[in-house]
């Protein structure tokens, strides 16, 4: 007889990096001009025998009154993790939604860490689009010549109650997690968004869209159609740089 092990997991969002830029860097064609702060995010994944990230955030984040005002505690990668009892050296897996440089920048600190990454994006960080210059090849070298990377080319259940789904609106390797919790299926979305991209405001629904797309993409249409998928795949979707889940400690 066969026996099925079922996996419940917290989420806790550990505000790693922040920027201040453009809104419509996150709201394609929409609040272009408007300053706007987002955090940038490591998840750590609790429960289970695996200690497990999901990005690993800026390796110099900056701070000041601004983004303090706006999402709270920005952490250095060790702060963060020392919340949960944690070293760099205790992580087992890394899951990268993307290799954006502020997704990956502490990820050589992660020694005994296995890593799981769309081929995709590996071969963008390798040889970027001269219009993406947010990939940067020095943060994943020196796990790349550790062998610690597992390139992935499909969605893939990583352990059981958390998978990744290849998702490339915003990069052509995204990957969102699907992970298993006491109250259901949450998604983190593997491209950058906010809130207002899954739940437009009234006069963005009023001209017939469902949902924003990011605000850099790969596709315009194609990045729709994923917003849209992404939205039925479970009643909990977690964009990517949402500033409230910078003070919330734990998902669900």
């Amino acid at each position: 007889m066969s026996i099925i092990v079922i996996m419940i997991y917290k989420i806790h969002p550990i505000v790693m990096g922040a920027k201040i830029f453009d809104k419509g860097m996150m709201t394609y064609q929409y609040d272009y001009g408007k300053p706007f702060i987002i955090p940038i995010f490591s998840w750590y994944i609790e429960g289970g025998e695996k200690t497990i990230l999901i990005d690993t955030g800026e390796l110099r984040p900056r701070t000041s009154t601004e983004i303090e005002r706006a999402i709270g505690k920005v952490y250095s990668f060790e702060e963060g993790l020392s919340k949960y009892g944690l070293t760099p050296e205790d992580i087992d897996i890394v899951l990268h939604t993307h290799l954006h440089n502020d997704h990956c920048e502490n990820d050589s600190k992660c020694s005994n860490a296995v890593f799981y990454v769309h081929e995709r994006e590996l071969q963008q960080i390798h040889n970027p689009h001269p219009l993406d210059f947010r990939y940067n090849e020095d943060f994943i070298i020196e796990i790349e010549n550790n062998g610690q990377i597992v390139p992935l080319t499909e969605d893939k259940e990583i352990i059981p109650g958390i998978k990744m789904i290849h998702t490339p609106a915003h990069t052509p390797g995204g990957m969102s997690v699907l992970i298993d919790t006491e109250k259901g299926s949450v998604l983190i979305t593997g491209f950058c968004i906010i809130e207002e991209n899954l739940n437009p405001p009234p006069k963005v629904i009023g001209m017939g869209m469902e949902v924003i797309p990011p605000g850099t993409l790969t596709n315009s249409y194609e990045a729709y159609d994923i917003l849209l998928k992404v939205k039925d795949m479970t009643s909990v979707v977690i964009p990517l740089h949402e500033p409230k889940y910078a003070f919330i400690d734990s998902i669900p």
